[in-house]
This record gives structure tokens, C-alpha cells and sequence, in this order.
């Protein structure tokens, strides 16, 4: 009796889809685009992956952001140091936030800050400052290195433009919130950082910052290597 009832169930799911009566929303599809403007779901990371070797895809994705909360400029292929091949990137010169300077990002690693800042980052500073960020401080994307420069270690995600380093941000009103300064601080701006790193994972593959080694101290590792490495 239940396995009849099931299999009734199932039908009658399938011809409501097929006849529209309900519908999943676009984001919580795997097969549909994934927009910037669409609300973050379990699936959006998953949507992201998909676009590390699909060029056409993730420029397609970086088109949909809303006006003014991405200024960028496609790349071709190239190699600017011997060992180190750039596919599939853009030159970021801004976000909704204004950047120190522009920077080369693998196309799925602009379109990651494109989210965390719209979703996460801008959000939170209104929360708890009830003003924007208005400027990000990096201290660069590309390198051409092995992690932690060592001889035999694997090459770091900086070697393809696939992580980013972020030092600092600096409040509407001139407030600056620095990593190395306020990272344990228990008032709003050390509350600001916790969250925000908290904020990134799930969006970035290797979320790394001061808590992990002496070398993140200074700043976040926002890269798209692994899976919800958060530490």
C-alpha cells in the first residue's frame, strides 16, 4: 500500500512540474545559470565550480551583475611569467567597494568576491555600522610560487590567479578595519572580521585567515582550491 502510494505521489510531482503548477526557484537549480542578483543557496558553490573551466560561462554569470557592483575587463590567455599560464581571467577594477588597485583574478574568483560582497560583506557593515564599505584593501592575486614559497611544495593558488589577499577595509566615513589591528579585538570592528571571514566560506574554497598560522595574520586568503576550507 505504501510503495503504491509513493509511486502516486511521484506522478502526480511530476506532471505538477510539467505542467508549471509549482516551480523551483532558478537558484536552488544545479542546471540553471547562476545570476549574482538570485539569493545564495547550498547550490551556488556547486554552480561556481562548474565555471573554472568554462569561460563562457562565468563572463555570462559576471554579466549579471547589477549595475554598479562590478567594473572588469575580460583577458585573454596568456603567460606573464614562464611556468605561471593565465586562462580564463579578468583585470578587476572594481567592486561595489572601491580596490587599493586593480588586480588579475581567474574569471570563477571575481565572480566569488562579486557574490560575497553583494551578499555577505556590504550587508554586514550595514548591519553593524549602518554604512557601505567604500574601499578594499589587497595586497595582490597573481604571484607565480609554490605555497608558502617552498622548493617541493605544490604551486599556490596565487600561481593561477585564483585567490586573493585582503588586508583591510575602510567604512564610509573613513573608519578603517585592518586584519593585523583589529583581528581579536572584541569591540564592533573585531566582531566585523570574525564575521566577514565566517561570511566567506562557502563562497571561496580555502577561506584561511589569522587564526590558521603566523603567515595569515595580516590578512584573509580568499581562494577557490578545495571545498569549504574554512579555517
Amino acid at each position: 500500500m505504501r510503495t503504491n502510494f509513493l509511486i502516486l505521489l511521484s506522478i502526480i510531482i511530476g506532471i505538477g512540474f510539467d505542467k508549471q503548477w509549482w516551480t523551483i526557484p532558478p537558484e536552488w537549480v544545479p542546471w540553471q545559470p547562476l545570476q549574482v542578483a538570485d539569493p545564495l543557496t547550498p547550490v551556488t558553490q556547486w554552480k561556481l565550480s562548474r565555471l573554472e573551466s568554462d569561460r563562457d560561462g562565468c563572463l555570462a554569470a559576471l554579466k549579471t551583475a547589477p549595475d554598479g557592483s562590478l567594473r572588469y575587463t575580460p583577458l585573454a590567455d596568456y603567460t606573464p611569467v614562464a611556468g605561471c599560464p593565465l586562462t580564463n581571467v579578468v583585470r578587476v577594477q572594481r567592486g561595489e567597494a572601491s580596490f587599493n588597485r586593480s588586480f588579475v583574478a581567474a574569471c570563477p574568483l571575481a565572480l566569488s568576491w562579486t557574490l560575497y560582497e553583494r551578499h555577505r560583506l556590504q550587508p554586514l557593515a550595514q548591519e553593524l555600522f549602518g554604512q557601505p564599505i567604500s574601499q578594499v584593501q589587497h595586497y595582490g592575486s597573481f604571484a607565480c610560487r609554490n605555497i608558502y614559497n617552498r622548493k617541493n611544495a605544490r604551486r599556490s593558488e596565487h600561481a593561477s590567479a585564483s585567490a586573493l589577499d585582503v588586508a583591510a577595509f575602510r567604512l564610509e566615513n573613513g573608519q578603517r578595519i585592518e586584519v593585523l589591528k583589529d583581528w581579536g579585538n572584541e569591540g564592533k570592528a573585531g566582531i566585523f572580521l570574525k564575521r566577514a571571514q565566517k561570511g566567506a566560506c562557502g563562497l571561496f574554497g580555502t577561506v584561511l585567515g589569522p587564526d590558521y598560522n603566523a603567515a595569515h595574520a595580516n590578512h584573509f586568503h580568499l581562494g577557490m582550491r578545495g571545498m569549504n576550507v574554512c579555517r
